[in-house]
């Protein structure tokens, strides 16, 4: 199950159909009139950046801690800094009520050399650059007696029980192959430049795991049901950011791409909530 839901994760963003692209600007001092009592949330989809390897999918990054790559996420942490962040959110596993990430009361520069992980490149990096004293671990994982959040055997033992476990494994197989080509494509590019292309367009839309309702049959649904547990997890992780800002902050949510879209679904339908789009943000970082 781990592998398999690495693989997922890393997946969606690349067998999506397109949604609605946001529009780009470089000019990210412009912006639309917004109620100064709003929070304001922004949402960087991240790749994991120390690679990850499993028996379905091998993906390699470069180091990210060159010279050439610190000063690229240095770009990043200047632009994003741009927007003035009060409150700086990450995927991480942390104790309610607060909800306060223990691991940045200890960061140091020294850790940008030492740790590939994003929270500390993007987040923590950004935090300190931006003098937020505090990054939230917001993630959700099912503890005694939740749900599984992302029941992929079941969907897999659903497909060899009914004969589909064939076309789920080409699937699976075109994901890999989406993935390695992404990762060769931009391997090269400034990392500003990779995260825009996480964030934009078919590369943070869901379409991947709609396709999979195609392997439901009658009443036996356990794709129909993957999904319900998927936003179920990422309305938790909502939940928890409600918690821990308040009227007129100003956030940066540091996530995995595959969160993206329903942590943004969610900022843009819940009162007193406007999404910033961080596009030209990482436009700017880039060099665009």
């Amino acid at each position: 199950m781990r592998m398999l839901r690495m693989l997922i994760m890393a997946t969606p963003v690349f067998l999506a159909a397109c949604v609605s692209a946001p529009v780009n600007r470089t000019d990210v001092s412009w912006s639309p009139a917004i109620d100064p009592h709003a929070v304001q949330v922004m949402i960087v989809g991240t790749y994991h950046m120390a690679g990850s390897k499993s028996d379905l999918i091998n993906v390699e990054t470069k180091s990210v801690l060159t010279e050439r790559r610190q000063r690229e996420l240095e770009d990043i942490a200047t632009a994003l800094k741009s927007f003035s962040p009060t409150v700086v959110a990450t995927e991480r596993v942390t104790d309610a009520p607060n909800y306060v990430d223990p691991k940045y009361a200890d960061f140091a520069d020294e850790m940008l050399l030492e740790s590939e992980n994003e929270r500390v490149q993007v987040a923590y990096r950004l935090a300190s650059r931006s003098g937020v004293t505090r990054v939230y671990g917001i993630d959700e994982q099912p503890s005694e007696g939740e749900p599984d959040y992302f029941p992929f055997g079941k969907l897999m033992a659903h497909a060899a029980a009914t004969g589909q476990d064939e076309a789920l494994g080409v699937q699976l197989a075109l994901a890999q192959e989406m993935v390695a080509g992404f990762t060769a494509e931009t391997e090269d590019d400034h990392i500003a430049t990779k995260l825009l292309k996480l964030n934009t367009g078919a590369m943070s839309a869901p379409g991947f795991y709609y396709a999979l309702s195609q392997y439901d049959q009658g009443e036996d649904q356990p794709a129909a049901e993957l999904q319900a547990y998927w936003f179920m997890r990422n309305a938790k992780i909502w939940s928890k950011l409600m918690d821990v800002t308040k009227p007129g902050d100003r956030v940066v949510v540091v996530y995995g791409a595959g969160h993206k879209f329903w942590l943004e679904h969610l900022a843009d339908h819940t009162q007193g909530y406007v999404r910033i789009d961080p596009a030209p943000y990482l436009e700017r970082a880039a060099g665009k």
